[in-house]
């Protein structure tokens, strides 16, 4: 655990190894990052690959040695033949639809609408004596293998992809701030048919997240949750709980945006991202990374640097030996394609990372020129998003709670809070702030306007002040003696005055000078050994100041003979 604290990727990668040529090919990466550079990603790539391959060696060694044969699984496949000879001109039809589709520029919606189209008028089963469920499950399996080959092949063979765009070629991009006015943030970003909605919402430290599992992390004051709505994809369904998706795409995001945020010092609120998929045609989890940031920056969040979080998702089709990176995949191009490489990251390096392969025999060579891509996209993003919001605002909402740090020495913590909570059940009362105290001694004072934050702060700064000989305050008299006045000069804090320093004459009474709620000015005389301090009225008493030496006799606050004798039993 230190040393993933102390590192800059924790990086998880899974492989196959050809038996042929004993090559170890990627299939699966997943990775957070401190703003690692792209080449730095590719070293690990191929360091990870040296592991793969010693545990896939142990693995054949125990096959072999077990000696059991691999199973044979018989999948049913439907009978294509079947349908070729019937409709020879299905091939043709898909392909000219296909490029026909590209030249136009078609939506997701009008694209499947053309498809479904020509489906329906090619496919004709009446009056037929062939089994008609084997023949359309036959037509649609054949069907959906021809749209696939013929979006493939236009790829690699021309350049150009079924929206018509080049494989570099990122769809349109706008991003909006501060949409929704009451929210401590928004941001909406639409990259293409892809919009995502992010919100955020900042809270006093004390509502972080209580994490109850095995890790020895114990709360979380940065959340992302991330939402795909049935509707997002033009279905209905009913919504539930979070499904394995959503919770996989909100944590990649979230680990996407963890390196930038800031830390409780510089910014003492817990911060809570929701990302609302309202439109969706690839990578809604790239989406709420860029809408995530958005939203952070509308809300005036410091993040680290300046530096904002962008991310794409990248796909690859492979054809023989010609392989082809796509930036910005949609969602028939994740579909049938032969990659879903996700990057996110800053100008300066990757945050999180995350990739299926789908083919094997993806060269290094790729990876890199994937990354070199990706990278590409990302700052062309960023650069969309600055156009928007070039930096964090400079304060939070004004319907934000307010949040003021302090750090107090950890033996004066019991000071702040006080007997029971006394001193701070009053803190709390008096400026209606709530107040949270670490055990390092990092106080956070979280209030509803500055003002009242600032007072809190300053009173806890008066706590824990230590009393200086010679320094003068205005006290009130919070109970009197025989002996004396005890004046609360400090929160929290009493000290006593003596009923001989409370006036230049003799007095019969404390009570002929102060009473209980008194406002009186006092003067620090002493601070002894046990903390408890002499003061003297700096009003009335104009005598000496400086505490009289003492010899064993003399009581614990100053000469046994100013203080109140024990009337003497005459029996004894």
């Amino acid at each position: 655990f230190q040393e993933l604290d102390e590192s800059d990727l924790d990086l998880v990668v899974a492989g196959v190894m050809d038996r042929e040529t004993n090559e170890v090919h990627v299939i699966m990466v997943e990775a957070e990052a401190k703003q690692v550079p792209e080449e730095e990603l590719v070293e690990a790539l191929e360091f990870a690959r040296q592991g793969i391959r010693q545990t896939i060696e142990v693995q054949l060694e125990m096959a072999a040695e077990i000696g059991h044969p691999k199973r044979e699984i018989n999948l049913r496949k439907p009978d294509l033949d079947l349908v070729r000879a019937r409709y020879p001109m299905l091939p043709d039809s898909v392909d000219q639809t296909i490029h026909k589709i590209a030249e136009e520029r078609l939506l997701k919606a009008d694209r499947d609408d053309r498809i479904k189209a020509l489906r329906d008028e090619i496919l004709d089963v009446e009056n037929d004596g062939e089994d008609a469920a084997e023949l359309i499950r036959a037509f649609n399996a054949w069907f959906d293998q021809l749209v696939e080959e013929s979006m493939r092949n236009m790829i690699v063979s021309e350049g150009r992809r079924v929206d018509g765009r080049a494989p570099d070629e990122i769809r349109k991009i706008t991003a909006e701030v501060g949409l929704i006015p009451r929210t401590h943030g928004s941001g909406l970003f639409t990259r293409g048919q892809t919009q995502v909605l992010t919100l955020l919402t900042l809270g006093a430290i004390s509502e972080s997240q209580t994490i109850d599992d095995l890790t020895l992390e114990e709360t979380k004051r940065y959340i992302h949750h991330y939402n795909f709505p049935p509707f997002s994809v033009g279905e209905t369904g009913v919504i539930r709980g979070p499904r394995r998706r959503e919770i996989g795409h909100g944590a990649l995001a979230e680990r996407a945006l963890e390196p930038v945020i800031p830390d409780e010092l510089t910014f003492p609120y817990a911060i809570r991202l929701v990302s609302e998929v309202l439109s969706s045609n690839g990578s809604t989890s790239m989406g709420s990374v860029c809408g995530s940031t958005l939203a952070l920056m509308d809300a005036g969040v410091p993040l680290k640097d300046g530096k904002g979080v962008g991310g794409i998702a990248m796909g690859l089709i492979k054809e023989g030996d010609k392989c082809v990176v796509l930036s910005d995949i949609q969602g028939i191009e994740d579909k049938y394609g032969d990659m879903d490489f996700k990057v996110a990251g800053t100008r300066d390096g990757i945050t999180a990372l995350q990739m299926d392969m789908k083919v094997r025999g993806i060269d290094v060579s790729v990876m890199r020129q994937a990354l070199a891509q990706a990278r590409e996209g990302r700052l062309y993003i960023l650069g969309k998003m600055i156009e928007t919001i070039p930096q964090p605002r400079s304060d939070v909402s004004e319907f934000a709670p307010r949040v003021i740090s302090m750090t107090v020495p950890v033996d004066k913590i019991r000071e702040v809070i006080g007997s029971g909570g006394k001193v701070i059940h009053k803190l709390v009362a008096d400026f209606d702030v709530n107040i949270d105290i670490e055990d390092d001694g990092r106080v956070f004072i979280t209030a509803k306007d500055k003002d009242s934050g600032m007072a809190a702060k300053q009173t806890i700064e008066q706590i824990i002040r230590e009393a200086k000989p010679g320094e003068e305050f205005i006290g009130t008299v919070t109970r009197t003696t025989t002996f004396g006045a005890f004046v609360e000069f400090l929160p929290g804090k009493e000290g006593l005055v003596h009923i001989s320093k409370l006036s230049d004459h003799r007095i019969e009474k404390v009570e002929d000078v102060v009473n209980i709620g008194d406002k009186l000015k006092v003067k620090v005389v002493e601070v002894d050994r046990m903390g408890r301090v002499n003061l003297i009225a700096s009003d009335f008493y104009t005598g000496p100041t400086e505490p009289r030496d003492r010899d064993r006799r003399d009581g614990p606050r100053g000469p046994r003979d100013d203080r109140p004798r024990r009337p003497r039993d005459d029996r004894r």
